[in-house]
């Protein structure tokens, strides 16, 4: 996929292990939401390969002597033929400032060379009119002769609607009444009470006063590496409109990037989180120089949690998970040093989980709730709002419940978790597990090469042995006890084995990636063919 369009779309087996595009570097004018005033401020976006910088629009001196660096004394000369030649916003009423909104090209403001969209009114002829309401400095415009001296100051964070672009033609006020609305253009390109009917002179720059330019400054650069990002209001299923928000590791945040339309929402948060997982498959590459071949980082990255909490709510927090060597971890920060792996919150044996796709977006407003379609059982309420999840079940019944902020991601961890145990299950070759049977202790192992055997566990002979082709079927109580049923190779006859079990849901999901791994190896196109989400992530 690239920045002009989409590729055609490759067969399955060829497709790239991560599923996500190429580095993105990227430029573009968004939105900076305060969520506090709901005010939206322009910004400039760039993105590298490492960094999202954000740029905010300023006035700077760029030839002459600059006398002050924040504000701007304009002498502008009131036309016959469009006044001054700007419109203003605001007003102290709305506790905005008054703002230059518009400036009409080749008129008296532009002819200045010294005012910009975006510029607050301090003073007009030396009146101080920060405390102003809007119709007291229209008024004090337009009564202010064919001269007019202005001190202007660039406000960085003018509220977007305040602004329009240069020429742009605002909506039209109806000034015959004497009112005008703070919120909408007041035009100043009118005459206003002139005392000379004479033509004057075009406001224009004097060579010795110093020239100024519209620039966008660097404000805030935000480190890509092991950063996060989030849709959705803190803690909440509530989804931002074409939003997001990027939170470096150290906790520095972007603030809420807003964009116009769905289409750029979507375009910057795919470059992003593909330059974010770049950067953590280096850091992957790096940590595993220092481990061992058995003890490989395979997949890390920030997902969100879901927490149930004591009156029921539905909460989210960030987690960073990691499938490294034997082991599936969460973490609650990312793991930055070797001494960090052992200060995760879980721990978990890969043989002894089970990855579980729930719900994914496919198009328009369409579901696949992956436990209605394709029989999977599972206790989650699944109504929230969060399309992308995916929940890894473990020991004693218990279960963790993720989402993912791209349908990529989410097919990234499956293939993860596909890959990790495989590869744990090939290493480890045998688990055996405790468990009894009509007050006999017993062995239970499940062998990679052999299957299933059951053996005393004083004696050590071997009670019964299959392989796992043989089994047929299996049922239990979802508590302690099991039934597995297996065909007998010489008679074709079912035999019941019931055994019981500390933990019986570590032991079956360690019986599912045994069999899983095995069929794997002997059919590599099986792995593919179990995918959920990589069969449908490009529906969307």
């Amino acid at each position: 996929m690239s920045v002009a369009g989409k590729q055609p779309l490759p067969a399955p087996l060829e497709r790239p292990g991560s599923l996500l595009v190429p580095t993105w570097t990227k430029t573009g004018i968004a939105l900076l939401y305060d969520e506090v005033s709901e005010n939206a401020y322009d910004i400039q976006l760039k993105l590298t390969k490492e960094v999202l910088t954000i740029q905010k629009q300023d006035v700077v001196c760029v030839s002459g002597s600059d006398h002050s660096a924040n504000h701007r004394t304009v002498t502008l000369h009131r036309q016959p033929v469009g006044g001054l030649g700007l419109s203003i916003k605001g007003g102290a009423e709305h506790k905005v400032p008054v703002v230059i909104s518009k400036i009409l090209k080749d008129q008296a403001a532009d002819q200045t060379g010294m005012l910009f969209i975006g510029d607050a009114i301090i003073q007009v002829n030396g009146i101080n009119v920060e405390s102003a309401t809007h119709e007291e400095v229209v008024h004090l415009l337009r009564n202010a002769g064919d001269e007019v001296t202005i001190t202007v100051q660039y406000l960085r964070e003018a509220p977007s609607f305040l602004k329009l672009p240069l020429g742009s033609p605002g909506p039209s006020s109806d000034h015959s009444s004497g009112a005008s609305s703070p919120l909408f253009d007041s035009g100043l390109h009118l005459n206003g009470n002139s005392t000379n009917t004479a033509p004057s002179s075009p406001s224009s720059p004097i060579a010795n006063e110093p020239k100024y330019e519209k620039r966008w400054l660097d404000t805030l650069s935000v480190p890509l590496s092991m950063a996060r990002i989030s849709r959705y209001k803190a803690g909440t299923d509530k989804l931002r409109s074409n939003a997001f928000e990027v939170l470096a590791l150290d906790g520095v945040s972007t603030g809420i990037l807003q964009f116009y339309t769905a289409q750029e929402s979507a375009d910057w948060l795919r470059a992003i989180s593909t330059n974010i997982s770049d950067l953590t498959l280096q850091n992957m590459k790096m940590a595993n120089k220092c481990c061992s071949p058995s003890d490989q980082v395979i997949h890390m990255g920030w997902v969100n949690e879901r927490l149930e909490g004591a009156d029921s709510s539905q909460l989210y927090k960030f987690k960073f998970l990691a499938l490294k060597g034997s082991s599936f971890y969460i973490f609650s920060t990312p793991p930055v040093s070797t001494l960090d792996w052992v200060r995760a919150e879980k721990i978990y044996n890969l043989c002894e989980v089970l990855f579980k796709i729930h719900k994914l977006w496919l198009a328009d407003d369409c579901w696949l709730q992956a436990n209605f379609y394709l029989g999977i059982h599972q206790d989650f309420d699944l109504e929230d709002q969060r399309p992308y999840c995916f929940s890894v079940m473990v020991g004693h019944g218990k279960s963790h419940y993720f989402n993912v902020e791209l349908g990529s991601e989410l097919a990234v961890w499956e293939k993860s978790f596909q890959r990790a145990i495989f590869l744990e299950v090939q290493r480890t070759g045998s688990k055996t597990y405790m468990c009894s049977w009509q007050g006999d202790t017993l062995c239970f192992t499940v062998d990679f090469a052999l299957g299933f055997t059951c053996f005393d566990s004083k004696t050590k002979n071997v009670l019964w042995r299959f392989k796992f082709s043989q089994l047929k079927g299996s049922s239990d109580d979802g508590k302690t006890r099991v039934k597995l049923l297996f065909q007998n190779l010489d008679t074709k006859q079912i035999e019941t084995k019931e055994l019981e079990f500390q933990d019986l849901t570590a032991v079956l999901h360690c019986i599912h990636s045994f069999i899983a791994a095995k069929v794997a190896s002997v059919d590599p196109v099986f792995i593919d063919s179990q995918s959920i989400a990589r069969k449908y992530m490009y529906s969307n």
